[in-house]
């Protein structure tokens, strides 16, 4: 279950990184605690898309409100090899965001 939910913070990354490319985030930096409080919630509101369904409307608004800088430093090569990315770019346009090609965010750069 741990590599699961690891996995699918990656697709919360991938999310996060298509609502900042298309819109800039303006905002303090956020602590330690913000940025785990972000990373969870993530999880928990997209914990179904881990096990094949189709992101909710409440996951995929907090796909569009996870800030890229809580997430990118946790992506490790041995967690994006958990990921397929090319699912997870599908999904997240599912949710109406564009996912920039190219974009490298930890160990994972989308093709």
């Amino acid at each position: 279950m741990e590599a699961r939910s690891l996995a699918f913070m990656v697709f919360v990354v991938l999310a996060a990184a298509a609502a900042t490319w298309e819109v800039k985030m303006a905002g303090a930096e956020l602590s330690d605690a913000q940025c785990k409080e972000e990373r969870n919630l993530g999880i928990n509101a997209c914990k179904p898309v881990v096990y094949g369904k189709l992101p909710s409307p409440e996951c995929c608004q907090r796909v569009r409100v996870t800030h890229l800088e809580c997430v990118c430093p946790v992506i490790s090569p041995q967690l994006a090899a958990l990921i397929d990315v090319n699912r997870a770019v599908r999904l997240i346009e599912g949710c109406g965001r564009r996912v920039p090609r190219h974009y490298k965010c930890g160990s994972i750069t989308i093709p």
